[in-house]
């Protein structure tokens, strides 16, 4: 009997007003956001903590009201891929990438000055899928992850090379 596929997973729509100018990428959704259906769902991923250090979008905020305050500051966020397989919610089992369409994302936000990539995974597979779809404007920068496997660096850390990348 042969082996069943793991079924590809799929990433969501970016959050991106028009006029945004900050995008935020990261490889793809993990286990607990594709449950909630949001972005950074799960409770010990730092990145809605450092939202509410940088720009008010704390956890403690209900979803829509956090995502409405990344637009407000011209943020957007989305993932490198918009499918892939990987079996639970580690990058490391991350295969068979398709990325997301960079081509039109800047095409019609043509204010991305800066791109935060969330993690190592994210820059390796924004190299590898989407780079050349860049503007030659843009800046792209490797964060530190704010996914709870990474712990290399404390909280204050990371907030504050966040800070220091993005034009907030």
């Amino acid at each position: 009997m042969a082996s069943k596929r793991p079924k590809p997973i799929q990433s969501f729509p970016p959050i991106a007003a028009p006029d945004a100018r900050i995008l935020i990428l990261g490889s793809m959704p993990g286990e607990a956001s594709l449950q909630a259906n949001q972005y950074y769902a799960h409770p010990h991923n730092a990145f809605w903590r450092i939202m509410g250090e940088l720009i008010g979008a704390g956890p403690d905020i209900v979803y829509e009201q956090r995502v409405q305050i990344l637009e407000d500051h011209g943020i957007a966020v989305w993932d490198v891929l918009a499918s892939c397989v990987r079996p639970g919610s580690l990058d490391s089992n991350i295969r068979d990438e398709v990325p997301n369409d960079f081509a039109a994302f800047f095409a019609s936000h043509p204010r991305i000055t800066h791109i935060g990539l969330n993690g190592g995974k994210a820059a390796a597979s924004f190299k590898r899928h989407a780079v050349r779809h860049c503007p030659a404007h843009v800046i792209a920068t490797v964060l530190p992850s704010t996914s709870p496997a990474h712990a290399a660096r404390s909280f204050a850390e990371k907030c504050e090379l966040w800070r220091a990348a993005l034009p907030l």
